[in-house]
């Protein structure tokens, strides 16, 4: 029989109309488009109709490859896709649009005050740019931390909502300098290879489409980091961002002042600074995801011992190639539906791992048992179109066994003196399923007990 939570999932507060969610989501929608329209306008008049649609095609080619890479490294536990859709809108208008007019601003202010207009472009470039541009793309993962705190939990969350801003941000900004570069080619009439615009293509989309990405995940990192630290370390958790902060335009200043150090500045820059922060950088993020696999395989086992889950789950749950042949095998058995399932099942089972680690190091919340509740309820309803496809990953993933040496069977064959050479299936679900007794019951054998404990799930209800 299913138990109650400690506490209504629901509490009904008497909210103004500033705070509820309709006007909030509509004041920021206008915002971004608001803001859309502005930048359009300003990079039409700079570029031409002409140049526009030329930027434009060309600018939204690396778009889709650095959107999946990010993806990608958010597949342990993916966020919502409205928070992909708000970065690459904030960072594509918002952003763009501060950037553009603080710097012309700051660009004509010093030309007017130093009297030296080529000056006033190289500080406005290697100084005054890195600071805005930053900034105005780290105010995206600034409102992604303080309002979506839940889909915020550590570095790759981080580096996912920090690149995707920049990849918009970077998009906008191709559109600009691609358009500009056409519209010089048009009065000089060269064409091809030698061109201004297939010069800017290779500089800017094929050589480097990772920059801009590569400096604001800095600042990403740092309030990935933030977002690990506990609530008693407040003077960590607004200083680690900073940090990141001043160390993405540190870099952003080193890459648009490598033009100054010579004829082969850039690509000195290029080699010794920007290749290995991206492969440091990609390492450090594959590293952490393959922790937080860790983390599923190391805190699923205790709602094992609650009946929630089947001995199979965390190991399939532990590994990215089990996830997806349980999804191909759905697909295959139960067709898209049955996918989705999966996919949502996995989902779910990663989120309850990563809350039960987040409230043993006290930073879970007060609303945790709502939240584990909610969770699992969610797993006990599509326990059914799951189980058999991570039971399939886990036996289809499994390491073979050990090989048993020949003296161990003393009289050859394929028997020993005790029966068959048949070696026990280390990843066998229960046959048949019955949920064990709640984990309370049985804390004593587990390595430690929580101050919580996840609900007995549902079972069959007695007359």
């Amino acid at each position: 029989m299913a138990t109650c939570p400690p506490y209504p999932t629901h509490v009904h507060r008497h909210t103004h109309w500033w705070q509820r969610t309709w006007v909030r989501y509509g004041a920021l929608i206008t915002l971004l488009a608001l803001s859309g329209l502005v930048i359009l306008a300003l990079v039409r008049e700079q570029t031409g109709t002409q140049g526009f649609l030329v930027g434009l095609g060309l600018a939204v080619l690396p778009v889709p490859l650095l959107m999946a890479a990010f993806r990608w490294l958010d597949r342990v536990d993916p966020g919502p896709w409205r928070n992909l859709l708000f970065c690459f809108a904030w960072g594509a208008c918002a952003a763009a649009l501060i950037a553009i007019v603080a710097n012309s601003f700051a660009t004509r202010w010093i030309a007017t005050a130093t009297a030296d207009p080529a000056s006033a472009d190289t500080l406005g470039a290697t100084v005054i740019a890195p600071v805005v541009e930053e900034s105005a793309k780290a105010a995206a993962v600034l409102l992604v931390f303080l309002f979506r705190r839940r889909d915020f939990t550590g570095i790759v969350d981080g580096v996912v909502v920090a690149g995707v801003t920049a990849t918009g941000f970077a998009f906008t900004e191709n559109i600009l300098y691609l358009g500009t570069a056409f519209g010089t080619d048009q009065l000089t009439g060269d064409s091809g290879i030698a061109s201004v615009t297939a010069a800017t293509f290779f500089v800017r989309v094929v050589m480097s489409p990772f920059a801009h990405p590569l400096f604001t995940v800095l600042t990403g990192i740092g309030f990935g980091i933030a977002a690990l630290s506990t609530g008693r370390h407040r003077l960590r958790r607004a200083l680690l961002p900073l940090a990141g902060l001043l160390l993405a335009m540190g870099m952003h200043a080193l890459w648009n002042g490598s033009a100054a150090f010579g004829e082969y500045g850039f690509f000195a820059v290029y080699a010794a600074f920007m290749v290995p922060s991206f492969g440091l950088l990609t390492w450090l993020v594959i590293w952490t995801r393959q922790r937080e696999l860790g983390t599923v395989r190391a805190e699923l086992p205790a709602y094992v011992m609650a009946g929630w889950l089947t001995p199979a789950e965390p190991y399939a749950l532990g590994s990215m190639r089990a996830r997806r042949i349980a999804r191909q095998y759905a697909r295959r058995h139960a067709g898209k539906e049955g996918a989705r399932a999966v996919a949502r099942y996995e989902a779910c089972a990663t989120s309850v791992a990563f809350l039960r680690q987040r409230g043993r190091r006290g930073r879970a919340g007060a609303d945790f048992a709502v939240r584990e509740r909610a969770l699992l309820d969610v797993l006990w309803h599509l326990r059914d179109l799951a189980r058999p496809a991570l039971d399939h990953a886990a036996r289809a993933t499994a390491p073979p066994p050990a090989p048993v040496p020949p003296w161990a069977y003393p009289y050859g064959g394929t028997h020993s003196a005790y029966g068959p050479r048949t070696a026990p299936w280390p990843y066998a679900p229960q046959a048949p399923y019955a949920p064990q007794a709640p984990y309370a019951a049985q804390a004593p054998h587990y390595p430690y007990v929580p101050p919580y404990h996840p609900y007995a799930p549902p079972g069959p209800q007695r007359p």
